[in-house]
């Protein structure tokens, strides 16, 4: 059951088309400068509330910003008004480019109690619940599946992982194609987020 289960989301994963990259990451660096305040110059943040953008996928990147200018799936005050700055497509995708050619040094503080929950959801999911294995769309190394728009996840702030696993959980962020991520936290426990967050923030 447990390998139908994580079959499945890896099916679901390859089934979202990819998409060739077209940024300019030279372009986008000047374009990325307003970001600078809250995901630090390089991408790599300094505050957990705010992403580490360091290595995310262009494409990724992109669509996150067309998403927030729409502010319908997913809503933010500040980063509607942050993507309305970018006025075109292009210029989201230069800036996606930019980010992913950064490389992610930050090193975020985890609970290692919660690692070796976190680790087994994270590697194989949960059988009796029906939770799939996280790393079946992105990575045993949580760095994503960028041509499927799937996220880098590792080294990433426990306190931010969670806030958008709870945003998945409960809807509020609705922006995952085939509905993937409500999906594969539906089932999951509270302890089961929190350890899944802390496991991600350790993946290098």
């Amino acid at each position: 059951m447990k390998r139908v289960i994580v079959s499945s989301m890896v099916l679901l994963c390859s089934l979202i088309g990819a998409v060739h990259a077209a940024g300019d990451a030279a372009a986008g660096e000047g374009k990325a400068a307003a970001c600078a305040g809250c995901h630090g110059v390089d991408g790599n943040s300094m505050v957990p509330t705010f992403p580490n953008l360091a290595g995310q996928g262009e494409q990724y990147i992109a669509k996150q910003i067309a998403d927030f200018k729409a502010a319908t799936a997913r809503t933010d005050e500040t980063m509607v008004g942050m993507a309305m700055m970018l006025a075109t497509e292009q210029d989201a995708l230069d800036v996606g480019a930019f980010y992913a050619a950064q490389t992610l040094n930050s090193t975020v503080p985890v609970d290692e109690s919660k690692l070796e929950l976190g680790r087994q959801v994270y590697k194989g999911g949960n059988l009796k619940t029906g939770v799939p294995a996280c790393q079946g769309c992105h990575g045993p190394k949580g760095k994503g599946v960028s041509a499927s728009l799937y996220p880098q996840l590792g080294g990433q702030f426990v306190e931010y992982t969670t806030k958008q696993l709870h945003a998945f959980k409960t809807g509020v962020r609705s922006n995952d194609d085939n509905a993937v991520m409500r999906n594969a936290v539906a089932a999951m426990s509270e302890a089961e987020l929190e350890a899944v967050a802390h496991y991600i923030a350790s993946l290098k």
